[in-house]
């Protein structure tokens, strides 16, 4: 383990973070929101502790391993959820305990999108602002932002970006270089984070509501500058504007980047898991707007069209924006919706849940096993794209299914035995773990009633789905640490 290149890594990484509040600071002095202070004091602070951690070991230049990787990876986002607390905890609108503000940066740095403060109408522009770029942030990770920045600093980044980059097939890469990959994927994700406003501002929005909503739509967020949500605006251009921006979202950004260096459209439709996406949020949508139709919620069919549709993808991707108080709606909706954010975006997206490639994985494994039991001597390639999947890949699969089915069930106990009660603590426990946001029961509107150990359990659930669940559990196993 080199102790001296991971300290002088998470220093410059800690510096980066301190200048992304800058920003803030200065929307707030142009709202005049009287919280520049606030933004300023906590970029200053952390800029020193930034600092105090690099100038020691700024001249240790030892190659990262894997090992390193993954601590680097956990113990930056464990770092940045504390320091992006900061501007929370002093600001006294919204007036936080210590405890809300850490869960409400680990939140947005993970993109979940459950928040612990209401009455957002009223709060300083800055303020909401900071929340918005909080789950900009961390949509596409700011540690692979780091890993194109990195190298000028003379750093190297591979280690990191496998460490971060969602979904199984962490060693693919769109160009021969890391960094060069790193930059790619930014550069989309900057694209389509501009158009996504430009689209916003169009449709109604003002200005300031239409970037911040770009960044929770693009992030996969769900973040919003109103109590309301995407419903404030009431729009059926907004609300389909937000539709296609989480569609996109959801997708493979590898595929954007084929689909843009190639000049055609013919990756998309290849693509096995993005097919498989849309299809399981085409069934969704489709139940949804029939049992809200036919059992009278919405009386005119076009109503429980819009309805079902944006809440079937919002929720289906993961974003968590609401136009209607889903948690509300009659039968088995609310439990079908949030299942869907189970299987979540794709993988190399901003997506929560475990991802449609590891979804479409299991469904395969799972025929192919039943299969056997008639033709046990049979030899049944997992197929995907056309192309056999090597066992490997479905054993890692597996592998992580029964770590997350594990984790979920130990921290879902943990939430009951706190006083919650069952499908409150379920749905937490799902809706931060799939980074989603907005829960059923205790949590469909907010997380403000809870206890605070709960919010410091959904805290750790938010990493464990942000990071993958294995990137931080490998840190708690013996061989890990061992030479």
């Amino acid at each position: 383990m080199h102790l001296f290149a991971i300290l002088r890594l998470l220093g410059l990484l800690l510096m980066l973070f301190s200048i992304t509040l800058l920003p803030t600071a200065g929307i707030s002095w142009l709202y005049d929101d009287g919280q520049m202070l606030v933004f300023l004091v906590s970029a200053i602070a952390w800029l020193f502790v930034g600092c105090v951690m690099w100038l020691p070991v700024r001249r240790c230049r030892d190659e990262l391993r894997v090992r390193d990787g993954f601590l680097i990876v956990v113990l930056f986002w464990l770092v940045l959820g504390f320091a992006g607390a900061l501007p929370l905890a002093l600001t006294a609108q919204p007036e936080l305990s210590i405890t809300d503000a850490v869960f409400e940066s680990f939140s947005g740095l993970t993109t979940t999108g459950a928040t612990v403060i209401s009455h957002l109408d009223v709060l300083p522009a800055s303020i909401l602002f900071y929340r918005q770029l909080l789950q900009w942030l961390g949509g596409m990770g700011i540690i692979v932002l780091a890993v194109a920045i990195m190298p000028m600093l003379g750093v190297g980044g591979m280690q990191l970006y496998r460490a971060e980059t969602p979904g199984p097939m962490k060693d693919t890469k769109l160009t021969p270089r890391i960094t060069e990959t790193a930059k790619a994927l930014w550069y989309i994700y900057l694209a389509l984070t501009v158009a996504c406003a430009l689209c916003y501002w169009l449709a109604g929005m003002s200005g300031f509501d239409a970037v911040g909503h770009s960044f929770s739509t693009i992030a996969i967020g769900g973040f919003s500058t109103h109590d309301e949500s995407i419903g404030f605006f009431e729009s059926t251009g907004i609300e389909m504007i937000a539709v296609v921006f989480m569609l996109l979202a959801g997708m493979n950004f590898a595929l954007h980047f084929v689909a843009w260096r190639s000049k055609s459209l013919s990756a998309y439709f290849k693509d096995s898991e993005l097919k498989t996406y849309l299809v399981v949020l085409l069934i969704v949508t489709a139940i949804t707007v029939s049992y809200l139709y036919y059992t009278g919620v919405y009386i005119f069919i076009d109503d429980a069209l819009y309805a079902g549709l944006f809440q079937a993808v919002s929720i289906g991707t993961t974003t968590g924006f609401t136009t209607a108080h889903y948690f509300d709606w009659p039968g088995f909706l609310p439990v079908m919706l949030l299942f869907a954010s189970f299987i979540g975006g794709c993988a190399g997206s901003t997506g929560g849940g475990i991802k449609v490639i590891r979804f479409l994985l299991l469904l395969k494994q799972g025929h192919r096993e039943t299969v056997r039991l008639i033709r046990p001597n049979a030899q049944i390639p997992v197929k995907v794209g056309g192309k056999p999947v090597p066992d490997r890949v479905i054993s890692a699969v597996w592998g992580f299914f029964a770590a997350y089915v594990g984790s979920f069930v130990v921290l879902m106990l943990f939430l009951m035995a706190t006083g919650l009660d069952q499908l409150t603590a379920f749905s937490a426990v799902a809706a931060c773990m799939n980074n989603l946001g907005p829960g059923l029961a205790g949590v469909g509107t907010n997380y403000v009633d809870l206890n605070e150990p709960a919010k410091w359990a959904l805290s750790f659930a938010m990493m464990l789905g942000r990071l993958e669940v294995f990137t931080l559990v490998i840190l708690f196993t013996g061989a890990f640490w061992r030479r």
